[in-house]
């Protein structure tokens, strides 16, 4: 079950269906000769409650940025025997290194280290299976655990990225909320491909989020970021905008996956800038937008409550030579509203996607639960689900077998 938002006192609690990974799912690999690494490993765990058979110690040397893929192959394997088989995602919690020979070491992780997903000079790669998917286990579905670098050079930054990002469950789906999307054409045309993509945003999302589609090199002073995606070599101002907890910002260009020595803006500069997600390539990719995150399915598989690392992974085709950062198992959108009507309540939530419905109520969270209604539809014109008296403790909502969620 996913967390539920903090609801006023006297209100029922919902459980929702699944929409996204939880901490069970994800197992952290930390390297023992690496302090930070232990120091963060063992914060996130503790906030996050990852259970301890989900922590996976491995041992190599550090101050190295890329990992020679013989060394990988012998850490892989170790990883592989400690595994639980549940694990459907990987944490790693270090900024170095964050590439295996050609391959960025989160995706060296997902999908293994494997050279069809290299390129050398304008080259498409191999694609991954998981892009645009609607498995709610990856591994189980695919094969595949998702993988994402919690990548700071302190523990001070890694902290405040962990707190931001339990912060953000459920929180944008609160009736006060207000969140925008940036998406930026900036001056470096190359680096702007994705402007393709915008206006289909616009179209598809615009009465999910406020979504700005603009002409400019880097936004200013700016609050209530939920969404920043642009394409420059750097970014200026980056601090001076407030990005919510559980924002996605990253920029198209070269290298902003070389975390600790590019020549270009690390990524890491938007996890510092307050973003709690971001991404960026480890060796050239050229500018294919396959390479790169799509906004369109970032956004759609977020604002229906995935958690991080699932919306980005899934809008990237080619994941091979880019690295995802961040704190994986946000989930803003994964909450609900509920407002009091004379027969019952109403309820709203993201994760209610189109689709039916059943109902069953309870005195105590871990049941039993008793069918109280079913059939119950979702559409795109009818969003509300009445939760029927007499007024029960707990409601939880399943989807009905048979009908399969779709990302539109």
């Amino acid at each position: 079950m996913l967390n539920v938002s903090v609801q006023a006192q006297g209100q029922p609690v919902v459980l929702l269906p699944a929409s996204g990974l939880v901490a069970k799912d994800l197992a952290i690999i930390v390297n023992r000769q690496d302090p930070l690494s232990v120091k963060i490993a063992s914060y996130y765990q503790q906030k996050r409650k990852i259970p301890k058979e989900n922590i996976i110690t491995i041992s190599f040397k550090t101050g190295q940025s890329v990992m020679h893929p013989g060394e990988f192959a012998v850490l892989q394997k170790t990883v592989e025997s400690k595994t639980p088989k549940h694990i459907q995602a990987y944490l790693l919690t270090w900024a170095d290194p964050y590439r295996v020979g050609c391959m960025s070491i989160s995706s060296a992780f997902a999908l293994g280290f494997d050279k069809q997903y290299c390129a050398e000079g304008c080259k498409l790669t191999a694609q991954s299976r998981y892009a645009g998917s609607t498995s709610l286990k990856p591994y189980d579905d695919l094969g595949i655990r998702p993988t994402m670098l919690l990548a700071a050079t302190s523990f001070a930054q890694a902290k405040a990225l962990i707190d931001r990002g339990i912060a953000a469950d459920g929180q944008a789906v609160l009736e006060d909320h207000e969140a925008f999307a940036y998406l930026v054409e900036t001056s470096d045309k190359n680096r702007s491909v994705r402007k393709k993509v915008f206006p289909f945003v616009e179209a598809l999302l615009a009465e999910q989020i406020s979504i700005n589609s603009i002409k400019t090199d880097a936004i200013k002073n700016k609050t209530q970021i939920m969404f920043y995606f642009t394409g420059k070599k750097f970014i200026d101002s980056i601090k001076s905008n407030q990005f919510l907890p559980g924002a996605m910002a990253d920029h198209l260009t070269s290298t902003g996956g070389k975390l600790t020595n590019s020549a270009q803006m690390s990524a890491l500069r938007w996890l510092e800038g307050g973003a709690t997600g971001s991404y960026g390539t480890v060796v050239e990719p050229c500018n294919f937008l396959e390479k790169f995150p799509n906004p369109l399915v970032a956004m759609i598989h977020y604002l229906q409550g995935a958690s991080l690392i699932e919306a980005y992974w899934k809008s990237v085709v080619m994941p091979g030579q880019g690295v995802f950062i961040g704190e994986p198992l946000a989930k803003p959108y994964a909450g609900y509203q509920l407002k009091a009507k004379e027969k019952g309540y109403a309820l709203y939530s993201p994760v209610l996607t189109h689709g039916y419905y059943k109902i069953s109520t309870s005195s105590q969270e871990a049941g039993p639960f008793t069918l109280v209604t079913s059939g119950v539809e979702i559409t795109p014109y009818s969003k509300l689900i009445t939760l029927p008296l007499p007024l029960a403790a707990f409601y939880k909502i399943e989807r009905l077998e048979g009908f399969t969620q779709s990302i539109f």
